[in-house]
């Protein structure tokens, strides 16, 4: 299961437009209220309402732990006890990690990121402790990825598909949405 948590302040694009790719792929996606809300508040006022709330998921079957930015919705990200559980979680068994906009820095304030290609909105390079910054809009390296920010939300859901299924099924996606 690919679980993509919402906390409250979440940048919508980032988060909707990649479920929306991950969906199409056929992947088995929960979203997930933090806080133990199910209808979350995005940094634009656009209410979601989440599959399940954190205290309904369990570490059982999680393939992949993805994170949407937004400036208050990594804050709250970033201190919730269920997601740090289920980043520490993922990593113990190489799940993948992905996150995206501001998100990307709790994975380097956790040391997540030594040694790693890593790439984030811009002005939260600092908070990538240990990466190197890539020039890529989106990095992928072993079971991480992150992405600058809302404008390549859909390559960032393409690269989680690429993860999963492949490149070429990545490209098919990609095409059949118009994307360049």
């Amino acid at each position: 299961m690919i679980y993509v948590f919402l906390a409250d302040g979440f940048e919508e694009i980032e988060a909707l437009a990649t479920i929306d790719v991950l969906r199409r792929a056929e992947l088995d996606v929960t979203t997930v209220g933090v806080g133990g809300c199910r209808a979350v508040c995005g940094a634009h006022d656009i209410v979601v309402k989440a599959d399940a709330v954190d205290t309904e998921v369990m570490y059982d079957d999680v393939e992949a732990v993805v994170l949407p930015g937004g400036a208050l919705g990594t804050l709250n990200l970033e201190k919730s006890p269920v997601v740090q559980g289920f980043i520490d979680h993922a990593m113990s068994v190489d799940a993948l990690v992905a996150a995206i906009c501001a998100a990307p820095s709790i994975l380097g304030h956790k040391g997540l990121l030594k040694g790693k290609e890593a790439i984030c909105f811009p002005g939260f390079e600092q908070q990538l402790e240990g990466a190197t910054l890539s020039e890529q809009s989106v990095a992928t390296d072993g079971n991480i990825i992150t992405a600058k920010g809302a404008g390549v939300a859909v390559d960032f859901g393409l690269a989680i598909v690429a993860y999963f299924k492949g490149e070429g099924r990545s490209e098919i996606l990609r095409k059949s949405l118009q994307c360049p």
